[in-house]
């Protein structure tokens, strides 16, 4: 069996990427857009980290993204409730 291959074609035009700033998140953000022509939303979840989730948008803009399709989302209350101290 041979893998799907994705063509420009075939590749989706819209993706949402979660997001860290990191290089490895930055690097697929341009291959998305160089190699498949992708629109790329990026998605940051901020845990609690403190003044390392401000950067994540602005290396997100750096990296090719459109400011309009970057979205951090302030999920610390969900993520202590839901996950740290869940209810049984």
């Amino acid at each position: 069996n041979r893998p799907m291959e994705l063509t420009m074609s075939s590749a989706p035009k819209k993706v949402v990427l979660a997001y860290s700033g990191g290089l490895d998140t930055s690097i697929i953000l341009k291959w998305l857009q160089t190699e498949f022509g992708a629109e790329v939303i990026t998605f940051t979840a901020d845990l609690g980290q403190g003044e390392e989730i401000e950067p994540a948008r602005a290396k997100a803009i750096a990296a090719g993204g459109k400011p309009e399709n970057v979205f951090i989302e302030d999920v610390r209350e969900e993520f202590v409730r839901d996950y740290v101290f869940p209810m049984f």
